[in-house]
């Protein structure tokens, strides 16, 4: 009975572990990457602060309006505000006010202000657009890594199961007297050889699942896994295009090029707004401001002719004693310590750096491309020069371990052999994955979704 809840405990231990093992795919992972990055979410933000910029900048055209209210005591020798004179004693009053202000004219600083936040939410959103992509790139190709890591593992064990059965048979042969322990003691060197390969494959394994979880952002590196995809060479015409006819597509969409370029843009907005500080400034208010007194006013009664003390109550006396004010303002600069001409300079050189990284970002994506294109070429013909090497090798090998077989080869011969039908295989995969990858990125830069399938 005991044995049997041990057993069920095991058994219950493993299901929960291979519950936990998740297999991603590519696109799970290229989705996932994009929506945990740290990097992304702060870029994210810098576009919202962006998007309140230009409110911002749109709110400068819309007049201002505050409220104000000043409620006071005074003893001693007091200006009566109803007299305006001075009078001994203690006054309590309330002085509320509106007044509105509004900007007619500044330059047009406050038009280019808003089409420069226009622009800005614009370049953010290059920006962050530019960020997804360099990421699933990256994410990419770390995954083809585990895909080739875990491919030549697989090379690795299946030649290793072939060396255990070359083993047995010559251990056997050996002791029967057929043939000589020098041929035995090679096969085993070979067998050892290839436990090493193993030992490395699963190293190598290893540190591409990590950097892929890195990617990520992923910090369970034993439960995380890819799953067991197959990808063949993907049919492709883009060869079929010029680097040329790639280059001057890729300066349509690239959002790296849209970024440069809309900085180039910002900066003319900038020198814009530093001009219009040479202008003069036109703008408008409006004020409506009343009180309320508690000291009394001395009147002369119109049939008695006598004086007494009057005070309005507190809402007459608001009505009683408002009054408005309006106009316009004018400022006109005229000298400033060369702050406006120097700020004009500032904005212009800051407009000739960003044209000329606009033109370097441009000859950078041309380069790119270019050695994009060439490596799609010569990691193609490295991918079927392997393949034949491979099919040599592989007849070789046939050969040889029919010649084995017929004792007509010793062991360190067919062991060499062997070794050389092994190199060629991790050659393939080694091959295969680089071109599909650089294939990936050129198709890319034409503005083909990255999909493996």
């Amino acid at each position: 009975m005991k044995n049997s809840i041990t057993i069920l405990l095991l058994l219950f231990a493993v299901t929960v572990s291979t519950a936990q093992m998740r297999k991603w795919t590519l696109q799970e992972c290229v989705e996932y990457a994009v929506e945990h990055n740290l990097t992304i979410e702060q870029f994210e933000l810098d576009l919202e602060n962006a998007k309140i910029d230009k409110s911002d900048a749109e709110g400068a055209f819309i007049p201002s309006l505050s409220a104000n209210a000043t409620v006071s005591e005074r003893s001693g020798l007091v200006v009566d505000p109803n007299s305006n004179s001075n009078v001994a004693g203690k006054i309590f009053s309330f002085s509320p006010g509106i007044s509105s202000n509004i900007t007619l004219f500044d330059g047009m600083r406050n038009v280019h202000r808003l089409n420069r936040a226009k622009l800005n939410a614009i370049s953010n959103q290059y920006r962050l657009d530019n960020l997804k992509d360099d990421i699933k790139l990256n994410v990419a190709n770390a995954y083809l890594q585990v895909l080739s890591s875990k491919e030549q593992l697989k090379t690795f064990k299946a030649q290793y199961a072939v060396t255990e059965q070359d083993l047995k048979k010559t251990r056997e042969l050996v002791e029967s007297g057929v043939l000589p322990r020098g041929d035995l003691l090679e096969i085993e060197a070979t067998a050892a050889n290839q436990e090493q390969q193993i030992v490395n494959g699963e190293g190598n394994v290893l540190i591409a699942r990590v950097g892929l979880a890195q990617l990520l952002q992923i910090t369970d590196y034993e439960n995380f896994d890819i799953a067991e995809e197959e990808f063949a060479i993907p049919p492709s015409d883009i060869l079929k295009n010029s680097a040329k006819v790639i280059f001057d597509k890729a300066l349509i969409f690239r959002n790296d090029i849209k970024l440069s370029e809309s900085n180039v843009e910002l900066a003319k907005k900038d020198v814009q707004i530093a001009k219009g500080a040479y202008s003069p400034t036109i703008g408008a208010f409006f004020d409506y401001n009343t009180f309320y007194s508690n000291q009394y006013q001395l009147l002369l009664d119109p049939v008695s002719n006598l004086p007494f003390l009057f005070r309005s109550d507190f809402k007459d006396q608001l009505w009683q004693n408002d009054g408005i004010s309006y106009g316009f303002q004018l400022n006109v600069p005229i000298f400033n310590g060369w702050s406006t001409r120097n700020n004009v300079k500032r904005s212009k050189i800051t407009l000739e750096k960003a044209k000329l990284q606009f033109e370097q970002d441009k000859l950078d994506l041309e380069n790119t491309i270019q050695q994009a294109y060439v490596d799609v070429s010569t990691f193609e013909k490295a991918y079927e020069a392997a393949l034949k090497t491979l099919e040599a090798r592989t007849l070789a090998y046939d050969y040889a371990k029919e010649r084995y077989d017929n004792g007509l080869m010793n062991a360190f011969d067919f062991g060499q052999a062997q070794a050389r039908v092994d190199n060629a295989k991790a050659d393939v995969i080694r091959t295969k994955y680089d071109y599909i990858f650089r294939l990936k990125i050129l198709e890319f830069y034409f503005g083909l979704p990255i999909a493996l399938n």
